[in-house]
């Protein structure tokens, strides 16, 4: 098939390529509910149905009993041709509130030029993009396509190791795409070429056996709220910059944040001041954050005049790429113990960790993905960014795979919301990515020049 068309083939795919995205998203996968475990299975088949009728060996996998089930789907390279492996995974974040959404979280809508639900989006457009690719091609694919679909990303991807240990045969590939990231902006492509690491961490601090009476032992016995808040107060310096030391940073691309387009998207207030030096690249993409994303403590609303006997607090911090979990782990572990006010008992108990990314994006692989979205977004090259957020299952992928080139896109858009209320999936963007990859696909089966060689 020529370009142009590739480019015909993904517009008639595209209405039955829509039906399936939505009756996807009406199946609530949730995988962090165990009461809706089922729901992930269904998931699971409905996905694998849909590639076993492109004509591929389809099967649903899983680690174990208790992890959430995969799809694996082949068909085999044309002789000559290399392998493709396309990453997706069809599990979801919770709903929470319904009374958040403007329309049902699990019933897909269309409002003006977006499609709303939870899974539109991340991920399960992703899974749509790589049917719309092999669906355009037919019988006609040119090069082995591999579709691995997880199923428990969204709380870790914690038998992804397994997964990829015990089918290795299966999963190897020449070139893995991983659709699970986003793009620059409407109308301007990417490709995710770093993304930063996670650590969390529980932080306790204790100050008393059991409460006692503020205005009896206030001004000699310190609460453990004070005590906490004077802790989480050293983290940064008074710039905003995270102040543990012994933390990576590194420089980031010479790319352009608009003022105006960080506050709008990022949803600051009016006149809240940022935080942090550096570009705001850098500090979004390259150097590490640390936040505070839940604190255990008395509520405002009928507290007593008692001194709080202990406090507990979430850190979540992201890490640069090019420093590790075990670092970032001991470097603030120390911190906390050198710092804690008043020689309170501190605990400290890692909750999860993640390892940050840099990916080498050079290569016949990421040449020929460039052509391609150059070609879909009608002339707009792509732009080489980072993600601030993480997605460790991509260093399982580059460990287990050390000599295929790793690509990592998406659907999102800056304005998706993944993961909160009204996730939507922008529609004339989704056309474009799933032209792409088909066009991408279509490159990859061509012979390399002589200077890619």
């Amino acid at each position: 098939m020529t370009p142009d068309e590739i480019r015909s083939a993904v517009r008639d795919v595209l209405p039955s390529v829509r039906a399936d995205l939505e009756a996807l998203v009406r199946i609530p996968s949730v995988s962090a509910d165990p009461a809706r475990r089922e729901d992930v299975r269904r998931s699971a088949e409905a996905t694998a149905a849909l590639f076993r009728a492109e004509g591929f060996d389809t099967r649903v996998a899983t680690a174990g009993d208790a992890t959430a089930p995969a799809v694996i789907a082949r068909r085999a390279a044309p002789a000559g041709a290399p392998t493709v492996l396309l990453y997706a995974h069809h599990d979801v974040q919770p709903e929470n509130e319904h009374a958040d959404w403007d329309s049902p979280p699990f019933e897909p809508t269309e409002r003006g030029d977006r499609l709303y639900g939870r899974g539109a989006a991340d991920d399960k457009a992703g899974i749509a993009a790589h049917l719309a690719a092999v669906r355009a091609f037919g019988n006609d694919l040119p090069v082995g396509v591999t579709v691995f679909v997880e199923g428990e990303e969204e709380v870790g991807s914690e038998s992804l190791a397994d997964l990829l240990r015990q089918n290795r045969d299966d999963l190897a590939a020449d070139v893995i795409v991983i659709a699970d990231s986003g793009n620059w902006d409407i109308g301007v492509p990417a490709l995710t070429t770093s993304l930063r690491g996670l650590v969390r961490a529980d932080v306790e601090v204790r100050t008393l056996t059991h409460a006692v009476h503020s205005g009896m032992w206030g001004g000699l016995v310190p609460d453990a709220l004070i005590t906490l808040s004077r802790l989480i107060a050293t983290l940064h310096d008074d710039e905003g910059n995270v102040a543990v030391e012994g933390l990576v940073s590194r420089p980031a691309a010479d790319v352009d944040y608009p003022e105006e387009r960080l506050r709008a998207e990022s949803g600051a207030v009016a006149g809240v001041e940022w935080i942090g030096s550096g570009s705001i690249v850098q500090r979004l993409w390259t150097k590490p954050s640390l936040s505070i994303t839940g604190l255990d403590a008395p509520r405002v609303d009928g507290a007593s005049n008692t001194l709080v006997p202990s406090a507990r607090a979430k850190i979540s911090m992201r890490i640069a790429p090019g420093d590790t979990t075990r670092n970032a782990v001991d470097r603030l572990r120390e911190h906390l113990e050198a710092r804690v006010p008043w020689s309170a008992e501190l605990s400290f108990t890692v909750v999860d960790t993640g390892e940050a990314t840099q990916i080498d994006a050079t290569g016949p692989a990421y040449d020929a993905a460039r052509a391609a979205f150059t070609e879909a977004w009608d002339g707009t090259s792509p732009i080489d960014m980072g993600v601030g957020g993480s997605i460790p299952f991509i260093a399982e992928f580059l460990e287990s795979f050390p000599d295929a080139a790793v690509l990592v896109t998406g659907v999102e858009d800056p304005d998706t919301r993944a993961h909160g209320a009204n996730e939507g999936l922008h529609l004339a963007e989704f056309e474009r990515v799933c032209l792409a990859e088909a066009l991408l696909l279509h490159h990859l089966a061509q012979p390399p020049t002589a200077d890619a060689r």
